[in-house]
């Protein structure tokens, strides 16, 4: 039992960091954001370790903006955070409708995340920075899903 939680608690760790590193590398700027893989991970470490895998999440990402744009880590860790908290409440293993809903739910929760932040704070950005935000949502959607194929192998590890 032990065990099992500490296996969980590592993979959890070892989700922040590939989130991290997925969302620097490779990346393709766009706006005052970027395109990356670290979206399609979030949605990962949700399927693979349920609610553990939004401190995961978030984290991961926060830590990506401090090294590449800080000015953003503190709101990334919320709206990583609370798109991967969607995620975990609307999935459901094996019923690939909901898995859509969920990633298609937790992505739209990072486009207006990040687009209410902008228009407070920068407001010349928020509309500006929404197609592209849009962009990095469905290539998010599209990883995630391409990465449901690996949940069975991967979950073996977190038990």
């Amino acid at each position: 039992m032990q065990d099992a939680k500490v296996k969980k608690l590592a993979m959890a760790g070892v989700m922040a960091a590939m989130i991290c590193v997925l969302t620097i590398f490779p990346h393709i700027p766009l706006g005052s954001g970027y395109i990356h893989l670290g979206d399609g991970l979030i949605l990962l470490a949700v399927m693979l370790l349920g609610p553990l895998g939004i401190p995961a999440a978030a984290v991961g990402s926060m830590l990506a903006d401090l090294l590449v744009y800080p000015v953003y880590a503190p709101v990334t860790l919320v709206v990583k955070g609370l798109m991967a908290a969607v995620a975990w409440l609307i999935y459901r293993k094996n019923d690939r409708r909901r898995t859509v809903l969920a990633f298609i739910a937790a992505e739209a929760v990072m486009v207006l995340g990040y687009f209410a932040y902008e228009w407070i704070a920068v407001p010349e950005f928020a509309l500006a920075d929404v197609p592209g935000n849009l962009i990095q949502a469905v290539a998010g959607v599209c990883v995630g899903l391409v990465l449901t194929t690996l949940v069975p192998r991967l979950e073996s590890l977190t038990k």
